[in-house]
C-alpha cells in the first residue's frame, strides 16, 4: 500500500489533502498528515507500537471516526501517533483495523490539534486508487 499527503491552508485551520492506492493506504496517508500537521519532524525511533480499530456505517464517518480516535488514543496514552498502517474492509458496516507507534510528548515539539472536522470532507474513488480532504481544528 502506498499513500501520500499534503498540508494545505485552510483559513485558522490545517487541512489535510490525501491519496493512496487503496482505502487502506489513503487513511494511513490522512493520518501521516495529521501527525505532520502536530509537529515539524518525528524521531525515527521510540515509543511503542499500539493498536486500535473502529467501524462505521459509511467510508466518510469512519474515516472520522478513525482519525477521532488517534486523537483519542493521543490524548489518553500521552503520546503522538506516527507510522500509520490501516486495513479497511467491508464486516457488514466498514471497518478499520489500525497500528501506529506512539512518540512520547517528550521527544517532539507538537502543537495541538483540537479535533477533526467533517466541514468540506471528501472520500473519493479515483482511476487511480482514494482521495481524500480533511479538514483540522487547530
Amino acid at each position: 500500500m502506498t499513500g501520500e499527503f499534503a498540508l494545505r491552508e485552510h483559513t485558522a485551520d490545517v487541512a489535510i489533502e490525501a491519496t493512496g492506492d487503496t482505502l487502506g493506504a489513503v487513511f494511513a496517508a490522512v493520518a501521516d498528515g495529521l501527525t505532520a500537521a502536530h509537529c515539524e519532524s518525528v524521531p525515527a525511533e521510540g515509543g511503542d507500537t499500539f493498536g486500535f480499530g473502529v467501524a462505521a456505517a459509511s467510508r466518510e464517518a469512519l474515516l472520522f471516526d478513525y482519525l477521532d480516535e488517534i486523537i483519542y488514543q493521543r490524548d489518553v496514552r500521552g503520546v503522538l501517533p506516527t507510522d500509520h498502517e490501516v486495513d479497511v474492509h467491508w464486516n457488514g458496516e466498514w471497518v478499520a483495523e489500525a497500528y501506529a507507534r506512539g512518540v512520547p510528548f517528550e521527544a517532539v515539539d507538537a502543537r495541538e490539534i483540537k479535533a477533526v472536522t467533517y466541514s468540506e470532507m471528501e472520500l473519493v474513488e479515483t482511476d487511480d486508487g482514494w482521495r481524500a480532504y480533511v479538514v483540522l481544528d487547530v
